[in-house]
């Protein structure tokens, strides 16, 4: 019972700390000029939104949100994402790894007058640790998440991390 008890502090321990520590990250390099949704409230069956990922194209093909379209972040184009928003007060998700390049995209699109634009908190990687599922190119679930480098690897809990091998300096 104790070794229970004592995992169960630890875990909730570690889990509080993952948080705060996201938070601290988020808070880092996001302006929260674009209002968060949380995983959990995206995830719901009520919530109905367009979904728009905003990483790279071989980061979507690893893994991606079910019916999520593919917008990138280097080469994001707003006219041409704009052709499949025709509705400017639809409620729309931008996500990315974990929250930070999803909101640079989101602001474009606020600015171009959509009205009702957030920004997955945690992002990709916040949903996988829920345990949401995830989906490859062929739309079959999967546990592979990219996780863009090692160094960003340490925010994903769970699944398989990918990533390109980081070059050393010669």
């Amino acid at each position: 019972m104790k070794s229970v008890l004592l995992f169960l502090l630890i875990f909730t321990s570690f889990s509080l700390h993952a948080q705060e520590s996201l938070e601290k990250l988020l808070k880092k390099h996001n302006t929260k000029s674009v209002p968060y949704i949380s995983v959990q409230e995206l995830a719901m069956p009520k919530t109905e939104a367009v979904i728009l990922d905003a990483r790279e194209i071989d980061e979507y093909n690893t893994s991606h949100l079910q019916d999520a379209l593919f917008v990138g972040y280097d080469h994001f184009n707003l006219a041409e994402t704009t052709k499949n928003l025709k509705d400017k007060e639809q409620q729309i998700v931008v996500y990315c790894s974990l929250g930070i390049r999803s909101e640079d995209v989101a602001e474009k699109l606020q600015a171009a007058g959509y009205t009702n634009v957030t920004n997955l908190y945690g992002g990709i990687f916040e949903w996988k640790n829920n345990n949401f599922p995830v989906y490859n190119l062929e739309e079959k679930e999967t546990e592979d998440v990219h996780t863009f480098s090692k160094t960003w690897s340490k925010w994903l809990l769970k699944g398989n991390r990918i990533f390109k091998e980081e070059k050393e300096d010669e």
